[in-house]
């Protein structure tokens, strides 16, 4: 069962081609493989190329809690690498098709870079979604934790929640962020941000993920969060997000569409041992 893996400013994943996924994929499959004790280690599994409808390749994506993501940035950004590396693209843009959307790629600096053209933000609670009346959901007031912090929701494919705060930190996000997540206002729980808006050229981020957690980057979180803080004015269309992992650079256009570019990492590649799902080949022996 092979596999390759990447990281994108600390953000990993496990690409797997389907050949080499079992007929079953569940669950609890995904979890045992991204188990960073008892399994490979990962923030999630990337499944693909696909076969797409048209040009290109298609792509699923799943947390490390066995659920399906729509869409992410630094995952899209780890198989359009994979695809460099396996000589199935060049540096020529291609399209990978999600359930969140499809996307524009494209590798840069012989692999280091991938460019990527995320999609349209949204930020109209039929969209994203959020419940309550249709609305644009900006500057909403949500109480978590025994605080009350201001918000805007948004999607670009799939949903995110945008909080400003003076100083964000690990410690806030890993106590709040969960909250957030699960709040009946999100019917599809959601992936939270909290952003400082250091100045118009820079944010700064810490992320709770929906069905991985407490993250060191996010590209979809920082498209979000760029998007959101242009919305009010907060920040330049061009804007670097720094996050603990490193800092992503995004940019927001004409009917705030976002691109996305950094870095991409190969750590390794490798088969999964049968013994991780209690198989064996053949019996083992006591040492004589």
């Amino acid at each position: 069962m092979l596999f390759a893996k990447y990281h994108a400013l600390g953000n990993d994943y496990l690409v797997i081609e389907p050949a080499n996924l079992p007929a079953d994929l569940s669950d609890d499959w995904i979890v045992r493989v991204c188990d960073r004790h008892r399994g490979v280690g990962a923030d999630g599994v990337l499944v693909g190329p696909l076969p797409a409808s048209g040009d290109g390749f298609a792509l699923r994506i799943f947390n490390p809690d066995g659920s399906e993501a729509e869409k992410s940035g630094n995952g899209l950004r780890i198989f359009a690498r994979y695809l460099w590396d396996t000589y199935q693209v060049d540096e020529t843009p291609f399209v990978v098709q999600t359930p969140g959307g499809s996307v524009t790629c494209r590798v840069l600096d012989g692999g280091r870079t991938v460019f990527v053209e995320m999609g349209q933000v949204s930020f109209d609670s039929r969209d994203i979604p959020v419940s309550g009346p249709s609305r644009e959901v900006l500057n909403e007031e949500i109480s978590a934790g025994g605080r009350t912090f201001r918000f805007s929701a948004a999607t670009i494919g799939n949903p995110h929640c945008v909080v400003f705060v003076d100083r964000p930190t690990a410690a806030l996000a890993r106590k709040i962020g969960p909250v957030i997540e699960r709040d009946p206002r999100f019917p599809n729980r959601t992936n939270v941000q909290f952003v400082e808006a250091v100045d118009r050229s820079l944010l700064r981020l810490e992320i709770w993920e929906r069905g991985a957690g407490y993250t060191l980057a996010s590209g979809s979180s920082s498209c979000a969060a760029a998007a959101v803080a242009y919305r009010l004015g907060l920040c330049d269309a061009e804007v670097a997000v720094t996050m603990p992992g490193g800092t992503l650079h995004v940019a927001i256009g004409a009917d705030f569409a976002a691109t996305l570019t950094g870095p991409v990492t190969a750590v390794c590649s490798g088969d999964i041992a049968p013994d991780l799902f209690g198989q064996t080949t053949s019996p083992s022996k006591p040492p004589q």
